[in-house]
């Protein structure tokens, strides 16, 4: 995750996208939404999405699981980490649908040996990051520095691997 070249940012979509401290959960929202779509306008190769379970993300929304397409292509990759997924197949069924048409672009792992309070909730691009410190009040932290990206993804590296496996595109069952 933190191998990706840095990207700086012009005129373009990423310039809008915001840095530094910000609260509220519907601004989490609508900075993922914002950064998914900003991730298929700069064509960002790689995204690293890391939460509990999920939830309270916009994942289902129509607007984002376009952007999502849009942003599907070939040598991209989409991880997520997650405690369990039990929140996405039950609250975001356009994205569980976009992931099974784009399985070959995606990977997920669940930590689920560990507290789930303990997992990060994050969002991890070459280019900018989103990260909430504190999911109770809605706080979190948005940045393009490079700094901050490189420690961002050495945390969700060691996360991945404590992860299995989860997730699958099709469940097979007898």
């Amino acid at each position: 995750m933190s191998s990706a070249s840095a990207e700086s940012p012009g005129p373009g979509p990423l310039a809008a996208l915001p840095e530094g401290r910000l609260q509220g959960r519907q601004v989490f929202a609508d900075l993922v939404a914002q950064g998914l779509a900003t991730a298929a306008a700069e064509g960002w190769n790689r995204l690293v999405l890391a939460d509990p379970d999920f939830a309270d993300w916009p994942l289902g929304e129509r607007s984002v699981v376009a952007s999502l397409q849009d942003w599907a292509a070939r040598g991209r990759s989409l991880h997520m980490i997650a405690h369990d997924y039990r929140a996405v197949r039950e609250r975001h069924p356009r994205f569980v649908q976009w992931r099974v048409t784009w399985s070959h672009l995606f990977e997920a792992r669940a930590c689920s040996g560990v507290p789930s309070g303990e997992l990060p909730s994050a969002f991890w691009s070459p280019a900018w990051t989103l990260e909430r410190i504190d999911v109770a009040h809605g706080v979190q932290i948005a940045s393009r520095l490079p700094a901050r990206r490189v420690a961002l993804g050495e945390r969700l590296d060691q996360w991945w691997q404590k992860g299995s496996p989860s997730f699958p595109a099709v469940t097979l069952g007898l």
